[in-house]
């Protein structure tokens, strides 16, 4: 891709982001594809990250960074604090835990000690169909609240998501992963849910929470606390099924 290229050749201070208005060769986890049609708010951001840092010790944290960085930087504005935006591990955004209104997608590429990452962030803004955007729950909000909040652009929110992740990379370089936990729980959808592991016969297990990888924590009676890593694994939030992918 054209940003895949540009992202060697621009000076190490300089940033880069590709916005776009409608994307119809997307790509999602596995080799998916990802269609998003006008209404969305689409990115491609380019990062480094040193290798020798916390984050660079801890990539796969970068996908709830990002996650986290959109519904924050939805719910820290003034008044929108309570619409019910939130984050599924290991990298989409859910409306409560009932629909996905988008998602985000990481490759890194590593050269000498410095982490070369494209970081690919869509989330539906101003498109009805064919679920639910941001700006339905923002009118569900003020109908049930009786409140005036105004609709949202994809520009501002796309501007506000970067703005917040650069503040939680610098929180993470600084603090580590417990730098920014107690953030990503106040917003995900899986506190204390139950799952099966591999299929819907398998064994019964409960989230407990993230390590310091990044990877999903469960809890399987009689064996203990166990990680699962999010390239290995889907979790089918409508199932409760935590399976290979």
């Amino acid at each position: 891709s054209l940003i895949g290229r540009l992202m060697f050749e621009l000076p190490e201070e300089m940033g880069l982001i590709a916005v776009a208005a409608r994307q119809t060769q997307g790509k999602g986890r596995g080799g998916n594809a990802w269609l998003s049609p006008m209404g969305c708010a689409l990115s491609t951001l380019h990062i480094s990250i040193p290798l020798h840092s916390n984050l660079g010790q801890r990539i796969p944290f970068i996908q709830h960074l990002v996650s986290l960085a959109v519904v924050e930087g939805v719910r820290s504005i003034p008044g929108y604090e309570d619409i019910e935006l939130r984050v599924k591990w290991p990298n989409d955004i859910y409306y409560s835990d009932l629909m996905k209104l988008g998602g985000v997608l990481v490759n890194s590429t590593l050269i000498e000690t410095t982490f070369h990452i494209l970081i690919g962030f869509g989330f539906n803004v101003n498109n009805s169909n064919p679920t639910i955007c941001i700006n339905d729950l923002i009118a569900k909000f003020n109908r049930e609240e009786g409140t005036e909040l105004k609709p949202l652009s994809a520009d501002c929110l796309i501007a506000r998501t970067v703005t917040v992740l650069e503040k939680l990379i610098e929180i993470f370089q600084e603090k580590g992963p417990n730098g920014v936990l107690p953030q990503y729980y106040k917003y995900w959808v899986h506190s204390g849910k139950q799952v099966r592991l591999r299929s819907e016969r398998g064994p019964v297990a409960w989230i407990v929470g993230v390590d310091d990888c990044g990877y999903l924590q469960v809890h399987e009676e009689g064996k203990g606390v166990e990680s699962v890593h999010p390239d290995g694994n889907s979790f089918d939030m409508l199932r409760n099924l935590i399976v290979p992918k």
